[in-house]
């Protein structure tokens, strides 16, 4: 079998950032994946499940009910690997055409108080498992790599040899 597109991404070399994953066309239409990377790969340590549960609810529900970006939005989830998360976009779009949202829902998020969107029994199969804490450190960190985005936080690292 072949080596999927982001197993190809060298993660010796990834470091946080906000990437273009992917771009796919479905009957005309072009949906982009996003790579929001989070934490270094095999360098810094991948965030803890509770809070990048929190990370998931929170920046989905920022996403989701955005007047703007709202409507375009097919998927957020986080990545298994703990370092990073997927966002999935309707239209051909780059990373710096997202990052103005993407400090716009990282500021939200380090304001918000309350609840944990989605954290009851009935919305939720992990509804217990949160920490907005240790979810708002982590957006701190992303914001921070935002902040100052150039290319190297915009554009991936040079793919994998062979």
């Amino acid at each position: 079998m072949e080596k999927i597109a982001s197993f190809q991404i060298n993660h010796l070399l990834l470091r946080p950032g906000l990437y273009v994953s992917r771009k796919d066309t479905f009957d005309g239409a072009v949906i982009t994946t996003f790579d929001l990377r989070f934490k270094a790969p095999n360098i810094e340590p991948a965030i803890d499940q509770p809070a990048l549960h929190t990370m998931e609810h929170l920046c989905a529900t920022f996403l989701r009910n955005h007047k703007e970006w709202g409507p375009r939005i097919v998927y957020f989830g986080p990545m298994g690997c703990r370092t990073g998360s997927y966002v999935v976009m309707h239209g051909d779009l780059s990373s710096s055409d997202v990052l103005p949202v993407m400090r716009e829902m990282c500021a939200w998020f380090l304001d918000f108080e309350g609840e944990v969107p989605g954290a009851a029994p009935e919305d939720c199969g992990n509804y217990l498992e949160h920490n907005l804490t240790i979810a708002k450190w982590e957006i701190r960190l992303w914001a921070e790599v935002l902040a100052h985005a150039g290319p190297e936080q915009l554009i991936y690292p040079p793919k994998n040899p062979g």
